[in-house]
């Protein structure tokens, strides 16, 4: 499959682009490589193969969770205007 310069300057111009001679001959180049690229892709037989999320089989190394800071919210609530259930009330904005 391949388009022609015709059919790239319409895209063109429904994306609202202004290309020149030299970029409209660049872009249906580089369209047509990619054409290429997935008909070579579509060729590929992959019945049976199982999907990979990663090209590596090997599980992410995570590390334990551990609290490092003390809880120190009742302070900083102490010094705000209102508080609610363990939140801060601010005045509503939009009626």
């Amino acid at each position: 499959m391949s388009i022609n310069e015709e059919k790239v300057s319409q895209i063109a111009y429904l994306a609202r682009l202004q290309l020149t001679k030299k970029e409209l001959e660049i872009n249906t180049n580089e369209i047509n490589n990619i054409l290429h690229l997935v008909g070579q892709l579509q060729e590929i037989e992959a019945k049976g193969v199982e999907p990979m999320a990663h090209p590596l089989h090997m599980s992410q190394r995570l590390r334990d969770d551990e609290i490092k800071e003390i809880d120190d919210s009742k302070n900083l609530q102490s010094i705000a205007p209102k508080i609610g259930n363990s939140h801060y009330l601010v005045p509503t904005v939009i009626d």
